[in-house]
C-alpha cells in the first residue's frame, strides 16, 4: 500500500516537471511575434442562484485584458449584477471588482478563467461587501467571447452559475 502511494507521488511529480517544463517552454516561444496587449470586451451576464434567497441574476460587465502571451492574460473586471429574490426578499444589486488569469488551453480558443474580488452591494439597503471568487470556461474568438462561470459568494448566500456573451477589441 505505501509503495502505490509513493509511486503516484513520484508519478505526479514528474508529470508536473514535465508539464511545467513543456508548459515554460511554449509560453517562452509563443511571445515571438504576438503582439501583446490590452483588450477591451462588453459582456452581458444571465444565470441561475444556488442559494435559498434569490432565484436568477442578471447584469452587464466590462472586462480590461492584458496578453502577456497568446495562452496567458491578465484581467480586471467590474460591472452591475442584479440578483432576483422572490416577492418577501428584496432584488440585491452589487458591483463586482475582480482581478483574473486567463489561460488557453485547447487552439489558442478555449481557456480557464480564475477571478477572485470583491462585490459591493448597492440596491435596497444591502450594505455588505462579499469577497467574490469565480472559476470558469469559455472560448474567444478575435471579437465574441462566450464562457461559463460558478461566482461564489461570501455574504450574500447566492452563488451563481452564470453564462456570458461578450464582444471585445484591441486597444
Amino acid at each position: 500500500m505505501k509503495m502505490g502511494i509513493k509511486l503516484r507521488g513520484l508519478l505526479l511529480a514528474t508529470m508536473l516537471t514535465f508539464g511545467g517544463t513543456a508548459f515554460a517552454q511554449d509560453s517562452a516561444s509563443s511571445t515571438d511575434g504576438y503582439d501583446q496587449g490590452f483588450k477591451l470586451g462588453f459582456g452581458v451576464n444571465a444565470g441561475v442562484t444556488t442559494g435559498d434567497y434569490f432565484n436568477w441574476a442578471l447584469g452587464g460587465d466590462v472586462r480590461l485584458q492584458y496578453d502577456f502571451t497568446q495562452k496567458t492574460s491578465l484581467t480586471l473586471t467590474t460591472g452591475f449584477t442584479n440578483l432576483f429574490g422572490d416577492d418577501e426578499i428584496k432584488d440585491l444589486g452589487f458591483i463586482p471588482v475582480k482581478a483574473g488569469f486567463k489561460a488557453f488551453v485547447w487552439e489558442d480558443r478555449f481557456y480557464v478563467l480564475g477571478e477572485v474580488g470583491a462585490g459591493f452591494a448597492v440596491t435596497n439597503d444591502y450594505d455588505e461587501t462579499s469577497f467574490l471568487w469565480a472559476p470558469g470556461i469559455g472560448y474567444a474568438s478575435k471579437h465574441i467571447d462566450v464562457s461559463v462561470r460558478y461566482e461564489g459568494m461570501n455574504d450574500f448566500h447566492a452563488d451563481q452559475i452564470a453564462l456570458r456573451l461578450a464582444y471585445g477589441f484591441k486597444l
